[in-house]
């Protein structure tokens, strides 16, 4: 694992789009957001899924790896996020169902920092 090295990702993000949910479903369980951390680890919560992250650290980018649930079912994947000239991040991010190995979708999820009045974790 690398150090974070002056990541600009580490904090707390809001999720406010995704290719394939809209705001309402993102936002099913609570504010939807991925939280990335200065020691190798993050957090990852939208719609009914919660899942822990392993992180790689890039300047301005992240790798990770992701374990979890999302609807009591087990659920792992990987995925990147890459900070954006408009300074919000894009995520691509891989969900497979543990239950079903079979069953192995992609999904894009873009990510945008949380409002003024809620600034960013430094962790």
């Amino acid at each position: 694992m690398k150090p974070p090295m002056g990541c600009q990702l580490v904090g707390r993000w809001r999720i406010v789009e995704a290719d394939l949910w809209d705001l309402a479903y993102l936002d099913l369980c609570g504010e939807a957001t991925i939280v990335v951390g200065a020691q190798g680890r993050g957090e990852i919560a939208f719609g009914a899924m919660q899942a822990t992250l392993d992180l790689e650290y890039g300047p301005t980018s992240i790798a990770f790896t992701w374990t979890g649930f999302d609807e009591l079912d087990e659920v792992s994947g990987e995925g990147t996020a890459e900070l954006l000239e408009d300074g919000s991040i894009e995520i691509e991010f891989e969900h497979v169902m543990a239950t079903r190995p079979s069953s192995r979708r992609s999904e894009r999820v873009f990510q945008q920092p949380a409002s003024a009045s809620s600034p960013r974790a430094t962790d």
